[in-house]
C-alpha cells in the first residue's frame, strides 16, 4: 500500500468563547477539569469545498470524515512533528456555512490551549492579530480529474490543474478521509508545489507515453525524469 503524504492547507484563526458547554468538551481531553479561565480558546477555518490556488478542493463529504477525525489532534508549530512544538489541541470540530459564499462549506476546529507562562507570548501575539495563519496536515484516499474521473493516486492522468480542456477548467477532488494528522501554527501558510511534485505527492503512477513519441516529447520526458526527486 503506498504511504499517504500529508495534504497541507491554509486556514486562519478566529475568536471563540468559553461557555459551560464549551468547557466541558475541553474536559474531555484533558487529565484533570480546567476552569474558563485556565485555558485560552480559537476556531480555526481550516479548509472548505471550494478549488483553491492548488486547484483542489476537498467536497462536502470529505469535510465531514475530517470533523469526525479531527477531535483530539494536536496543534504545533510550523509543521514540527514533536512534542516540544505541540502549543495546543483540537477539541471540537464541525462543518459550517461559508460566510459570504451561498452553498460554500467549511471545517471549523475549535482548539484550546492552557494559559501557562510558556504559552503567553502565543496567546499574545494571536490576540494581536500577529499569529492568525495556519495549515493542516490531513491525507486522501483518492485524488480525482474533474475533467476525466481519474484517481491521480493510482495513476497520473495527462490533465493539469487550472487548464481549461474543452472549456473545463481542470481541478482534483481530494475524496475520501485517510486520516489527520495535526494543525499547525506558521508564519506563511506551507502550499504544495504544482506539476511533477504534485503528482508524486498524490502517489499515482506517471502516465504510460504512446509509442514512437515525437522528439520534443522525448525532451519533455527527459525532463520529467530529471525532475522526479
Amino acid at each position: 500500500m503506498k504511504r499517504m503524504e500529508p495534504i497541507r492547507k491554509y486556514a486562519q484563526l478566529r475568536k471563540a468563547d468559553t461557555d459551560e458547554g464549551e468547557l466541558s468538551l475541553i474536559n474531555a481531553q484533558s487529565l484533570r477539569p480546567l476552569s474558563a479561565e485556565e485555558v485560552f480558546t480559537f476556531r480555526l477555518a481550516a479548509c472548505n469545498d471550494q478549488v483553491d490556488r492548488d486547484f483542489e478542493r476537498f467536497p462536502e463529504q470529505t469535510l465531514e470524515d475530517f470533523a469526525r477525525l479531527f477531535t483530539g489532534r494536536p496543534v504545533l508549530m510550523d509543521h514540527q512533528w514533536s512534542a516540544g512544538s505541540q502549543t495546543a489541541r483540537v477539541y471540537a470540530a464541525a462543518v459550517e456555512d461559508m460566510p459570504g459564499v451561498p452553498g460554500g462549506k467549511q471545517l471549523v476546529l475549535r482548539c484550546y490551549m492552557p494559559r501557562l507562562r510558556g504559552n503567553a507570548d502565543t496567546i499574545a501575539a494571536i490576540e494581536a492579530g500577529l499569529l492568525r495563519e495556519c495549515s493542516v496536515g490531513v491525507a486522501v484516499k483518492r485524488a480525482v480529474c474533474s475533467v476525466c474521473g481519474k484517481d491521480n493516486r493510482l495513476r497520473v492522468c495527462e490533465h493539469r490543474g487550472g487548464q481549461i480542456y474543452q472549456g473545463q477548467a481542470c481541478h482534483f477532488d481530494l475524496e475520501g478521509a485517510a486520516d489527520v494528522y495535526e494543525v499547525s501554527l506558521v508564519a506563511v501558510p506551507a502550499q504544495p508545489d504544482a506539476g511533477i511534485i504534485k503528482s508524486k505527492r498524490y502517489g499515482g503512477a506517471e502516465p504510460t507515453p504512446p509509442a514512437g513519441p515525437e522528439p520534443w516529447q522525448d525532451q519533455a520526458l527527459l525532463e520529467l525524469e530529471k525532475n522526479r526527486f
